[in-house]
């Protein structure tokens, strides 16, 4: 070229003059400097580019429809109890006072003998006179209702968060019709998982017995504070594998087993987690019943001691306890079912990507401006991928 330039190879002779900026020291090409373009200021936080973050999960009821954390299972069970009080807390009452009548009658006769023996020092307590029948057959009922009950209850409320999580709610009589015939179902589960966890108590007490009569107290006491250990890694294992196995049973409509193959799989997937989180529910919920129950039970111990043993005592105690306990079982119970649901949720969220089915669903009834009956027939296990 006639302007001095020399043309690079490769080029053509009508190729513009390669950039040379001030003071480079290249001359005979393209300035490695001009390749690098400045970097443009990142946007603001939560714009598309760096820092960007997506865009909220939608929630159309009380948990956003994503894999859950921990605080997300805890705000949904909340967001249960709040968003429909008069089924969740009139059932957990009834079924919580069903239960705890029996054993705060049993208490209050126990608490009536404290204040015969301050009256009289000399007395014998009124509740050792009737022996098996005052002492243990109050909670031995108590236990059976509360067993039954609870059963029953955890249906229930299943059925009442399965339509919650699409922001719908449900009457407590719905949610009966609803659980009705998955009764037995769930009464298969409970003697199913209980005969798991009793069945190794069995062989543990002859053990047990017999290196006690052998004349060794203190390997019957290490044997003994083994098996118990032993024993109670055993029942949480299994409670935690079997914890599942409910809320399949209502939202799904499988039998005991298949529920309960079902609940093994999907807790196999993260086991730890489920653990965790199982057990941190039974001292949150053990932590509350305490602290709601303990005026009560205070109370209840200042008017059996000052009540000397009366009938008109022995009521207003028994009335007491019974409400502290009401007040307690009518939180506790609808924290656990409510975590035992969401965890399912979440597991299948997170083994089964059910989010995108409950995400579709959730789009086309909020299009529609309702949510109606159909929706519980999204938990079936043919809508997602089994793990």
């Amino acid at each position: 070229m006639s302007d001095g330039h020399e043309t690079p190879p490769g080029w053509s002779a009508e190729q513009p003059p390669p950039y040379r900026a001030p003071g480079s020291p290249y001359s005979g090409g393209p300035d490695p400097s001009a390749w690098q373009q400045p970097v443009p200021p990142p946007p603001p936080y939560g714009q598309q580019g760096y820092g960007y973050m997506p865009p909220p999960a939608l929630r159309p009821g009380i948990i956003p429809l994503r894999p859950l954390g921990l605080g997300d299972i805890y705000d949904g069970t909340i967001k249960l109890i709040r968003s429909n009080p008069k089924a969740v807390l009139g059932l957990s009452a009834i079924v919580a006072a069903l239960a705890a009548v029996p054993v705060s009658i049993g208490q209050a006769l126990t608490l009536s003998s404290v204040g015969d023996l301050l009256a009289d020092p000399t007395a014998q307590p009124t509740a050792m006179e009737g022996g098996f029948v005052t002492q243990y057959l109050p909670t031995i009922i108590s236990s059976v209702v509360s067993l039954a009950a609870v059963t029953i209850l955890t249906g229930i409320l299943i059925r009442i968060l399965g339509r919650a999580v699409f922001g719908g709610k449900i009457t407590a009589g719905e949610a009966w019709r609803l659980v009705a015939s998955r009764v037995p179902a769930l009464f298969g589960v409970f003697f199913l998982v209980l005969g798991l966890i009793l069945v190794p108590a069995i062989p543990m007490a002859v053990i047990f017995y017999a290196a006690a009569s052998s004349g060794e107290p203190l390997a019957a006491l290490g044997l003994g504070l083994l098996f118990l250990l032993l024993y109670i890694g055993y029942a949480l294992f299994i409670n935690t594998r079997f914890a599942l196995a409910a809320p399949v049973v209502v939202l799904e409509g499988l039998g005991p087993v298949q529920a309960m193959r079902r609940s093994w799989r999907l807790v196999g997937g993260d086991f730890w987690r489920v653990f965790g989180i199982l057990v941190l529910t039974m001292i949150i919920a053990w932590l509350i019943s305490m602290i709601i129950s303990f005026p009560f039970g205070l109370i209840a111990g200042i008017v059996s001691v000052f009540g000397e043993g009366s009938t008109g005592a022995t009521i207003a105690v028994a009335v007491v306890l019974a409400i502290g306990t009401t007040l307690g079982a009518m939180i506790t119970y609808p924290l656990q079912a409510g975590v035992a649901g969401l965890l399912y949720t979440d597991r299948r969220m997170r083994s089964e990507a059910f989010d995108l089915v409950l995400q579709t669903a959730a789009l086309e009834q909020q299009r529609q401006g309702w949510v109606h009956a159909t929706a519980d027939e999204l938990w079936h296990p043919s809508n997602a991928r089994r793990p």
